[in-house]
């Protein structure tokens, strides 16, 4: 990942090899279980930030649950960039469209 002080975007791409980097060797030891357990850790602090009025909290915490899913792409060999494009790139997985029109009974 090259780094350029003049654009501080990320892709999917770039942060899922950041993360494999930074954490490859310790997630295979902790494998999948463990580190599931981790993820649905910080998924309980973000909906704890949620109800808070600490923005940079709330915005660290979406970071957090997001490495850690990142993670687990990682361990289970999925490519998000990819994944994401095939479910979500031509819109709703469930009516097709950009715009969703899915019953809000349902979920898309």
């Amino acid at each position: 990942m090259e780094s350029n002080p003049q654009d501080t975007s990320v892709t999917f791409a770039d942060f899922q090899e950041l993360i494999r980097q930074m954490y490859f060797e310790k997630d295979v030891a902790r494998g999948i279980p463990g580190t599931f357990m981790w993820l649905m850790e910080e998924v309980g602090e973000l909906s704890a930030a949620l109800r808070e009025d600490d923005p940079k909290n709330r915005a660290e915490e979406f970071a957090d649950v997001l490495a850690w899913l990142t993670t687990i792409a990682n361990l289970a060999g999925v490519d998000l960039t990819h994944a994401v494009q095939a479910k979500y790139g031509a819109g709703c997985p469930g009516c097709n469209q950009l715009v969703c029109h899915c019953p809000d009974a349902e979920k898309p």
